[in-house]
């Protein structure tokens, strides 16, 4: 996608708008998979929170991914895209027992974070396949928000378990398929992925009916330019030799498993907004546009930068701005950012706008979600109207007073 392409897709559809770059999404899925071509089994699980919209869904499918879910409602929008339930990996956290029980009915993998669950499940349903997701304490992540593998976090059973986790699928006989971890979003070190990686080959040797392991993601992607990212061809030629090696120890070959989400769509996405108001104050020029917090809260949540580039004006002289929206409090998505000369009416375009972006929208202040939009073969498609006031109103019910 160009300038001009956006700009197309904004008098077509109007601002907000959330646009997706197939290209992209389809580039960065076989980057992966050429990372990891030594490897005789690999299998990537997309992880749906980061965009779940179906046609997304149905095109990672199409390159032939698996989902990664870590709801039934997820799991459900994975087979309305036309995704088989084998293909599914079903991954909650603190969730309960009856819904862990429908996503199994439904025939997808099952993947379990604690032993009370574990031991509740197996007693019930000890012939059903069951992924174990272990924490091996070794952090990553490069906000507190995201870093999952630390000692305090609520994911995961503890390595330190073992005992405990041995004792369970003993006595219960439960099919342990596989074995899972997740340390963290924004991995910078890949010695400390592989540290962690040794803790897994570890925790599997007490299983001997593995089919897969699962190293779960975390992949950082750049955000500006000179930013830095992992390093996906070295990760995938170090950990394919040892997860080579460790399936010649275990006498079988495994399936190595990811579950990329941000790696997949963050870059793809460009978040286009419309500037209402060039305000000067005393110390600052704010640009208000026609979006918020309630649209796109990362910056707000996460302290995360998107690169904002103005594509009505791209070659203007470069001013300061504080780019901020119409939410009735705080919503500043950047500060002092060098922008070219913005004008009411100006375009703004955010980049890295693929992941944790819609799918964290809201209706805050009662406005509405934006629309998306799939740029596929050098054409926009539609992929989801924008809310309107029946939408808002829809599901809540006024009584008489």
């Amino acid at each position: 996608m160009n300038r001009k392409d956006l700009l197309t897709v904004v008098d077509e559809f109007d601002s907000p708008v959330y646009v997706y770059d197939a290209a992209i999404i389809e580039a960065q899925y076989k980057r992966l998979n050429k990372a990891f071509k030594k490897v005789k089994q690999l299998k990537i699980n997309y992880a749906v929170k980061a965009l779940s919209n179906i046609s997304v869904l149905k095109l990672l499918s199409a390159m032939g991914s698996g989902m990664d879910t870590v709801s039934i409602q997820e799991v459900r929008l994975a087979m309305e895209a036309g995704v088989s339930p084998d293909k599914i990996i079903y991954t909650p956290n603190g969730v309960s027992m009856e819904e862990i029980e429908k996503a199994a009915g439904l025939g997808v993998q099952i993947n379990i974070d604690n032993l009370s669950i574990l031991e509740q499940f197996g007693t019930k349903h000890p012939k059903v396949p069951v992924c174990i997701r272990i924490n091996p304490h070794v952090m990553a992540g490069g906000n507190t928000n995201i870093s999952v593998g630390h000692i305090d976090s609520k994911f995961g059973i503890s390595i330190h378990q073992m005992p405990h986790l041995k004792r369970i699928v003993e006595n219960t006989k439960m099919n342990i398929n596989g074995i899972h971890m997740h340390t963290g979003s924004d991995i910078l070190d890949i010695d400390v992925f592989l540290y962690a990686s040794e803790i897994l080959f570890e925790a599997a040797k007490n299983f001997h009916n593995l089919e897969f392991i699962d190293f779960g993601s975390g992949f950082k992607v750049p955000y500006k330019e000179g930013d830095i990212e992992t390093n996906i061809e070295e990760l995938g030629e170090k950990l394919s030799t040892r997860f080579n090696s460790f399936c010649k120890e275990y006498g079988k070959e495994l399936t190595l498993a990811f579950e990329p989400g941000k790696f997949l769509v963050s870059e793809s996405g460009k978040f286009l907004v419309k500037v209402n108001v060039v305000k000067q104050t005393t110390s600052t020029v704010f640009a208000q546009v026609d979006s918020g917090f309630n649209h796109l809260i990362r910056p707000m949540l996460y302290g995360s930068q998107h690169e904002i580039e103005n594509i009505s004006q791209p070659k203007g002289r470069e001013r300061f701005y504080s780019v901020v929206g119409y939410i009735c409090e705080t919503d500043t998505f950047a500060n002092n950012r060098r922008i070219a000369e913005i004008s009411e009416g100006d375009i703004l375009s955010f980049s890295n706008a693929g992941a944790y972006c819609f799918s964290m929208a809201s209706n805050y202040n009662s406005r509405y979600r934006p629309a998306e939009v799939l740029w596929y073969k050098n054409k926009a498609h539609l992929i989801r109207k924008r809310e309107n006031f029946e939408d808002i109103a829809r599901n809540q019910i006024s009584i008489e007073l």
